[in-house]
């Protein structure tokens, strides 16, 4: 159906899942130390939404024998290790024990941009068939990885493009080294975004002949391969939540081959941006590149593998891409061609007003704690959840709009801000075809200030 919502999103959520949900709210708000009075806390920090502890399942006694309980142990520990393999849960102990429960809840907030938060914590629970326990871990887990590993939104969204051209000129040969490596990616347009799929995701373009393994450091490959993902999140929205990458093997050979950047999406895209990816296109793939994906498959959560195909030629991409939408560079109608606009120097100034800046995270924080009251209420009062909810989301759409707001104070203007792709001036309405500033140029392919184009249709590799 036309512009449906998919399952296990906001407004298309089970009796069951909704349980789940306030369950999840429940923990995420005590880990963040907004506990509500009258609800105690269990052993292990999870309650139901009805305020009772969550009960642990009770194993049934059998009698065994030696080998088939040793089976089974073997057997339990294989899906424990496939459930944690990025060891998310020794990570959760370590955050609980050393971090200030208001650094992760600010970790939160500023991951969850424009996004609806109910939204964000579904990808959790989705990406954990619905364990809450478990999507708890993986939450606090990557709310540390964003705010001590990498530090998204406080140095890599935050620098930006603008800061690294900067740096190219530094004293220090590292971090000279680090910023020319990082805008090296960005010059030669190893990945870009650009258009929607037949399903208004939008797509992400890796042309992997580009790629030379040793040409640039891991720490800027990293850096860079964040940056992309961050800012294609700023593309989503609630309708079409999930993102397209089209691998263009064209071209490939061994020496493009470099398994530690792919270890590193995959773990991005696995523990800590869940459910983010909708479809993985690898076009024109050579023989040689056959074993190496049988390598690489073992390495993906069966859900993601399920979700990447191999299209040979224009008409096998036709399936998940219209013509008019396929750049003319692999085969199809739209003449669109990449290029890199240099930042303008200054281009962040208005960063440096404080005084707005400020106003701006007051403004916004004062909504964030109308937004966790409401959802203590909406889990407390079964009397009134409807009416709770449709506060909660008057207030998730105040946070939306206040974050386009706040967004040029707080993140630097990128390639696809330059370009008028990102609009944040108009709500974040994102525009991938015609030019802005062409006065006859089409209207904006996604009108919505939600940005995002109503998909035509859905494909179940997007429901988990």
């Amino acid at each position: 159906m036309v512009g449906s919502v998919l399952p296990g999103r906001p407004g298309n959520l089970t009796a069951d899942q909704e349980v789940k949900l306030q369950e999840l709210w429940t923990a995420t708000l005590r880990v963040f130390g907004v506990q509500a009075p009258d609800q105690p806390e269990d052993a292990n920090g999870l309650q139901s939404a009805s305020g009772t502890a969550t009960p642990e399942p009770k194993a049934t006694k059998k009698k065994q024998s030696m080998f088939r309980r040793q089976k089974d142990e073997d057997e339990s520990k294989t899906a424990a290790d496939q459930e944690d393999k990025y060891g998310q849960s020794k990570a959760f102990q370590q955050v609980l024990a050393t971090q200030n429960p208001e650094n992760l809840r600010k970790a939160f907030w500023s991951m969850v941009k424009h996004d609806h938060p109910d939204g964000l914590l579904l990808r959790f629970l989705r990406a954990r068939k619905w364990d809450v326990h478990n999507a708890l871990v993986m939450l606090v887990a990557t709310m540390n990885w964003r705010m001590q590993e990498v530090h998204v939104d406080d140095d890599i969204m935050k620098k930006g493009e603008a800061q690294a051209m900067q740096e190219t000129s530094n004293s220090n040969a590292t971090v000279k080294k680090e910023a020319q490596d990082f805008l090296a990616q960005l010059k030669l347009g190893k990945s870009f975004l650009h258009g929607t799929d037949k399903e208004g995701r939008p797509m992400c373009f890796v042309r992997v002949r580009l790629h030379r393994q040793g040409e640039q450091s891991e720490t800027s490959l990293e850096r860079y391969t964040v940056y992309t993902i961050e800012t294609a999140r700023l593309l989503l929205a609630s309708h079409v939540d999930t993102a397209a990458i089209v691998f263009d093997m064209t071209g490939f050979s061994m020496a493009n081959m470099d398994y530690g950047p792919v270890k590193f999406m995959i773990k991005c895209f696995e523990a800590n941006y869940p459910e983010s990816l909708g479809v993985v296109l690898v076009h024109k793939s050579p023989w040689i590149f056959h074993s190496i994906w049988n390598i690489i498959k073992g390495w993906l959560d069966p859900v993601v593998a399920k979700k990447i195909h191999f299209t040979k030629n224009i008409e096998e991409l036709e399936q998940f891409i219209d013509k008019s939408h396929i750049i003319k560079e692999l085969g199809g109608d739209d003449p669109w061609e990449y290029s890199y606009v240099e930042p303008n120097v200054d281009e962040n100034q208005i960063m440096s007003d404080e005084n707005t800046t400020n106003r701006l995270l007051e403004e916004r924080a004062k909504v964030v704690k109308e937004y966790e009251s409401a959802t203590q209420a909406w889990i407390s009062d079964s009397q009134n959840r409807k009416a709770l909810q449709e506060k909660r989301n008057d207030l998730a759409e105040r946070l939306r709009a206040g974050y386009w707001q706040l967004d040029p104070y707080v993140r630097a203007r990128s390639l696809y801000d330059r370009t008028g792709m990102i609009r944040g001036s108009e709500g974040g309405v994102i525009q991938y075809y015609g030019k802005p500033e062409t006065p006859n140029a089409p209207k904006p392919l996604i009108a919505s200030p939600h940005n995002g184009p109503l998909p035509t249709e859905h494909r179940a590799d997007d429901v988990d």
